[in-house]
């Protein structure tokens, strides 16, 4: 056994989003939640307003706002929308069963 096995895993997210609209804004307050309720203290969050950085969103290829990518752990997974469908998403993410 590897001494990483023991670790838990972290996760890195980077939501892209388009301003302060309310499909962005609610995008993130569901993704804080999950994470909260599914791996709390094992997340980070990068916001990316593809308005202020309209190249990093050409290179992530991203077309469409909110659009999540984790990008650890491997492989990336990427979900476009507003999150709302907490069990979907937490399957999608591989965010496990609630944290006890």
């Amino acid at each position: 056994m590897t001494p990483d096995a023991d670790r838990p895993v972290h996760f890195d997210f980077e939501l892209f989003v388009a301003g302060n609209g309310p499909n962005s804004a609610q995008a993130l307050v569901n993704l804080r939640a999950l994470c909260n309720l599914r791996i709390p203290n094992r997340y980070t969050i990068a916001v990316v307003d593809v308005f202020q950085d309209p190249a990093r969103a050409l290179k992530e290829k991203i077309f469409m706002t909110p659009t999540l990518l984790r990008t650890s752990p491997r492989p990336e997974c990427r979900i476009v929308g507003t999150l709302s469908h907490a069990a979907n998403v937490a399957d999608a993410l591989g965010l496990g069963t609630e944290s006890k």
